[in-house]
């Protein structure tokens, strides 16, 4: 295509292109802001891995171009038995999938014009081969505008589908408030990068007369279906929470609703479908906490020292809607909880990710000997470090739920701005009977607000 000192001797080479490398860098915590960031987790973005992404999408927007001028300099260079034929087709191509519909055009055109401009500088004698090369790169570049526009639909769809899943999540799951009842809480809710399906992770946290109450679980399967059978456990939770006095007369009524909705609604799966879930109570007033575990990944507890006990429960049993297989009574088991200690609850998008080896992630191993200033911290570490375990790729959705009772952390500052405080609160200068000036002495120095309460 272009230079013919040979008629009919036309071979084509494929470019060798390296593999693009390496990937951006993680920003650095500034320790100062954030003391619960220290070496060696330093975590990635918090979308995964997707600055990593977005650098190397941006770097290829200039592959067209780049193929254009390299077609031009592999025409100059080389001997005339070769072509650039793969150059100039391979950029509108390119652009197609990476680029908008006008810039795509404006590389069909540059490709088409580049190949008209080197027939006519080398002004070819075999002018039937010379158009049929032109014509060839036309026919690519109008199949790539086609391609572009295909393309583009596909990813309007798939924005669209994700925006109507986002909002269908948030309303089901609404975002706790931050405290409750004396307990600061932190949710997050992760979706996979697989696809824009909506998942059936859940979680919930209510005040009751009987307590926080908590619900953590994973409805099997994806879509419309798995959004229904969310939307009956978290009414039902919503419901049962204020009235039942027991956390095992709560698992019941969660059973009982999920056979009712089973039997009424087309999209909930009663032969197959199930819901592992994670119910959670803390007394008012107790440094208790009482669970009843329904086939879902135990919860963590964080003490204040670093360390992180496992819930496993001592009795296994079956997720919620599995009732007709076999049936005993649950038992609510009890642990300590006292303050300043955090219950995370997930579900298994965090256990099930794996990295390159396909090594899964075990929480309780990474968090053991931290500490973390708030549950947003410890989610927000926790969401990164998965991200960096998985490199960005999670096969499942991630729901995140941390309570901290109260703070049990000392602060040196806030102690002395609340001893300063009680300091010049407390001194009065009045007048004795004598008529000489008296200063009273200062009361007690007051201590400082637990900011976890």
């Amino acid at each position: 295509m272009g230079k013919r000192g040979e008629p009919g001797s036309a071979s084509t080479r494929d470019p060798a292109r390296e593999p693009v490398r390496g990937r951006a860098d993680d920003p650095a915590r500034d320790p100062a802001r954030d003391p619960a960031s220290n070496p060696p987790w330093n975590p990635p973005p918090r979308n995964g891995g997707e600055s990593h992404w977005t650098a190397i999408r941006r770097a290829a927007k200039w592959l067209p171009a780049l193929l254009i001028v390299g077609g031009a300099a592999f025409d100059y260079f080389t001997p005339p038995r070769f072509t650039y034929a793969p150059f100039f087709c391979s950029a509108p191509l390119v652009a197609a999938a990476l680029l908008s519909l006008r810039a795509t055009a404006t590389t069909a055109v540059a490709a088409v014009g580049a190949a008209i401009t080197l027939a006519v500088y080398h002004r070819v004698q075999d002018t039937a081969e010379s158009t049929t090369e032109v014509v060839t790169v036309t026919a690519v570049s109008l199949l790539a505008l086609g391609l572009n526009r295909i393309v583009r639909h596909g990813d309007q769809q798939l924005a669209s589908a994700r925006g109507i899943a986002e909002a269908a999540q948030r309303a089901v799951l609404p975002t706790p408030p931050a405290r409750i009842a004396g307990m600061r809480v932190a949710a997050r809710y992760v979706a996979a990068q697989a696809d824009a399906r909506i998942g059936g992770d859940l979680y919930a946290v209510q005040d009751t007369p009987h307590g926080v109450r908590v619900i953590v679980g994973d409805v099997r399967g994806k879509g419309l279906g798995a959004v229904e059978a969310v939307a009956v456990v978290i009414g039902a939770f919503r419901e049962a929470a204020e009235q039942e006095r027991t956390l095992e007369a709560l698992a019941a009524r969660l059973e009982h609703a999920l056979r009712r909705e089973g039997r009424r609604r087309a999209n909930l799966d009663q032969s197959e479908g199930f819901t592992t879930a994670v119910l959670a109570e803390v007394p008012p007033g107790a440094n208790t906490l009482r669970l009843v575990n329904r086939g879902h990944p135990p919860p963590l507890l964080l003490h204040i020292d670093g360390r992180v006990d496992e819930t496993y429960p001592e009795v296994p049993a079956l997720p919620l809607g599995m009732g007709d297989l076999g049936g005993w009574p649950d038992r609510a088991e009890e642990r300590e909880f006292p303050a300043g200690s955090t219950l995370l609850l997930f579900t298994d998008g965090v256990t099930e990710a794996r990295d390159a080896d396909g090594v899964f992630y075990v929480p309780q191993e990474r968090l053991r000997g931290r500490q973390f200033r708030s549950p947003d911290a410890l989610l927000d570490l926790l969401a990164a470090d998965v991200a960096r375990h998985s490199g960005g790729h999670t096969a499942d959705d991630m729901a995140l739920l941390a309570i901290r009772r109260g703070d049990g952390f000392h602060h040196p500052v806030a102690a002395a701005r609340g001893t300063l405080t009680a300091t010049v609160t407390s001194t009065r200068t009045h007048t004795s009977p004598h008529g000489s000036a008296a200063v009273s002495p200062p009361a007690s120095p007051a201590a400082s607000p637990d900011d976890g309460k």
